[in-house]
């Protein structure tokens, strides 16, 4: 299981390409099959996001951050079953050391 740190210095990487990330491969498993979505509001582009595989379901949760342009941004304000893209239920989040 990769760790922690070794998803927050990729998500760092992601945060400054977010258009695309398949450049980018997972620290756990070495698809390049990254998602970094955003839940928050559309006026302030602030929220929380999750970067995660979606081959091997892995990866972090990120909070209180500053949504770069060209990122994946759901209102927060919507119902969740609105909110799209839909992100994977079944991501296991790596918890921080």
């Amino acid at each position: 299981m990769a760790t922690y740190a070794e998803w927050d210095g990729l998500y760092e990487a992601a945060y400054d390409t977010p258009g695309d990330l398949s450049g980018l491969a997972c620290p756990n498993c070495g698809h390049h099959a990254l998602r970094l979505v955003y839940t928050g509001d559309l006026d302030q582009m602030i929220g929380w996001g999750t970067f995660s595989c979606d081959n091997c379901r892995q990866g972090i949760s990120v909070s209180r951050a500053v949504v770069p342009e060209g990122a994946i941004l759901r209102d927060r304000h919507l119902p969740l079953e609105q909110r799209e893209p839909r992100t994977p239920g079944d991501v296991q989040l790596v918890p921080p050391e």
